[in-house]
């Protein structure tokens, strides 16, 4: 499991994030298009696949940011997993972000498949690791990701 991230996590990505993320400012995905297109390109992957919000944050937030960094960057993707009702990762400690139960659950069929998955921030990791332990119970041979921020801690 790899992944690659464009930026580091500093208080200038954190504001463009949260106003991506939180405020709904959907048009800022189109500033890391070019970006995420080309390393998506670069990885070679049979499929490329979103990070699932729960259905309540989906539900507030009304677009997935992962879905929309895909679609800015006019690529295709699959609903290969789902993701039940969970705490924000944001308001967990680290150690708890670490020792994060399953929340993500196979939902289409990937086997045989190497599958890229795209998402925002990459922190601890914990999120990336349930991910790809969902996609190989849903067949994948391999997983990668690319996110837009990677904290340096």
């Amino acid at each position: 499991m790899s992944n690659q991230s464009l930026y580091v996590y500093n208080e200038a990505m954190q504001s463009i994030i949260a106003r991506f993320k939180y405020r709904g400012d959907y048009v800022l995905a189109s500033i890391f298009a070019d970006d995420v297109r080309r390393m998506t390109l670069a990885a070679a992957c049979d499929l490329i696949c979103a990070v699932p919000l729960p259905p309540t944050r989906l539900a507030e937030r009304r677009f997935n940011q992962s879905e929309a960094l895909i679609e800015a960057a006019g690529l295709a993707h699959v609903s290969l997993i789902s993701r039940s009702e969970s705490d924000k990762q944001s308001k967990k400690s680290r150690m708890e972000r670490v020792n994060a139960t399953q929340t993500f659950y196979p939902i289409g069929d990937a086997a045989g498949k190497s599958v890229l998955v795209i998402d925002d921030i990459y922190t601890t990791g914990a999120t990336i690791r349930l991910v790809a332990k969902a996609l190989m119970e849903a067949g994948a041979s391999s997983v990668k990701s690319i996110t837009i921020a990677r904290s340096g801690s």
